[in-house]
């Protein structure tokens, strides 16, 4: 019998599924030897992509995004129900101290860094407005995994869910800048820098309003719910609308599904906060597999062989900037001995987020390279899709064991588990 072609092409959900059930048991490997399971599930990626298999091509990948937009709305949601004001409070400014002082360090070490390498100002400051960009999920999903609990786990909650909100900010205003720098060198004209700058902190205000609205909503319609479907349904519900809604009008759907936990973590009473967590929490772990799945897929083998200085300074002076600025905060802020010293080693994850803005400077820089006639500004766009693709692949491999390795030592995994996760 002769077999055609289209016999090998499997539907969307013949991937999905067998993605799933073999994630699973990717994910118990990585466990029993000792590694997060979501390395497990990035391996399994990485070998059903582009790279090796390609069975996940890249029209299957862009058919899936979706997956990975909800994936990331849950883990927005999971943080900002865990920001709790009261607990806030009680760890007090030292966090504030923290994630302005990673963020602005990272930015700042890689700019010059970047800077001393090649003397390009305006590719500099895009490379240090990467910088501060994290992969909470990467974080989250450890925490989840060894059920991690104690004061240095409240404070990665924290750290990992502001600090993307600052780097929206930060990179907003670097690549206005940058912008200006470039179209300067060709022609001495006057930019309304005001306007550029202006953009990004009109994302963050409208994101949290949007958020900040539909979680008085939720918290009022749940707060009536007793039964775990019913939770979970309603759950899976407003996730899937605050993330499309921000999609749909160009906010940040992180941020917006983060409010909606905030929101709702702080006006209701302990009793329903828990009736939300469990059937949260036991939905999470089919999230994170197919969301890190996707993630390797994403992430192309190729890109290791590009790896050169350039990427290397980058690597080194973004995790010498987030460590040493976290440390630093926690100095300023007075926090407890534990969080000074292994909080850095908890924001090393890099992945959709930095790669998403990596892929909006292509974009916009392309356009103003054909619009000004600045082949510098193509140069740069190209530079930093491919550095950042590349790098990324690094941290999001060190992060979770980095993140094991300060959650351990710090004593808040309480059993080491081996075997079934």
């Amino acid at each position: 019998m002769k077999i055609d072609g289209s016999f090998l092409q499997f539907s969307i959900l013949t991937l999905l599924g067998g993605a799933t059930i073999i994630g699973f048991y990717a994910g118990r490997l990585s466990h029993r030897i000792n590694l997060p399971t979501i390395i497990g599930y990035m391996a399994l990626g990485i070998i059903l992509g582009p790279s090796i298999l390609n069975i996940f091509e890249e029209g299957v990948i862009q058919q899936l995004s979706f997956v990975s937009e909800i994936g990331l709305g849950f883990v927005a949601f999971t943080i900002g129900s865990e920001l709790s004001l009261a607990s806030l409070k009680r760890m007090g400014p030292g966090i504030v101290s923290i994630i302005l002082a990673e963020s602005l360090m990272a930015f700042l070490v890689v700019t010059i860094a970047i800077y001393v390498l090649t003397r390009d100002l305006p590719l500099s400051i895009i490379f240090g407005a990467m910088a501060p960009a994290s992969a909470p999920a990467g974080t989250v999903a450890v925490i989840q995994e060894y059920k991690a609990k104690g004061s240095l786990t409240k404070a990665l909650y924290a750290v990992v869910g502001f600090d993307d909100g600052l780097a929206v900010i930060i990179y907003g205003f670097a690549v206005a800048f940058a912008k200006t720098l470039l179209i300067r060198e060709s022609y001495p004209v006057t930019t309304n820098i005001l306007h550029a700058l202006g953009t990004p902190i009109v994302e963050i205000s409208l994101s949290v309003i949007l958020g900040g609205v539909i979680g008085v909503v939720f918290s009022k319609l749940v707060a009536k719910l007793h039964n775990f479907r019913d939770i979970l349904i309603l759950i899976f519900g407003f996730v899937l609308l605050a993330t499309g809604l921000s999609i749909r009008w160009h906010l940040s759907f992180i941020l917006t599904n983060m409010m909606v936990g905030f929101v709702f973590v702080n006006n209701q009473p302990e009793a329903v906060i828990r009736r939300v967590r469990t059937p949260l929490n036991q939905i999470m772990p089919l999230v994170f597999l197919l969301f890190f799945c996707l993630a390797g897929a994403h992430l192309k083998i190729s890109a290791i062989t590009t790896l050169g200085v350039l990427s290397l300074v980058y690597i080194i002076g973004r995790s010498a900037g987030l460590m040493g600025g976290a440390y630093l905060g926690a100095c300023l802020g007075r926090v407890e001995k534990k969080i000074k010293k292994y909080l850095g080693f908890g924001i090393l994850s890099q992945a959709g987020v930095a790669m998403g803005l990596s892929l909006i400077v292509m974009d916009e820089f392309t356009q103003l390279s054909a619009q000004y006639h600045l082949p510098h500004a193509g140069i740069i766009g190209a530079h930093v899709l491919t550095t950042i693709t590349a790098t990324c692949i690094f941290f999001e491999i060190i992060g979770p064991i980095l993140t094991k390795f300060a959650l351990t030592k710090a004593g808040e995994i309480s059993v080491q588990k081996k075997g079934v996760p």
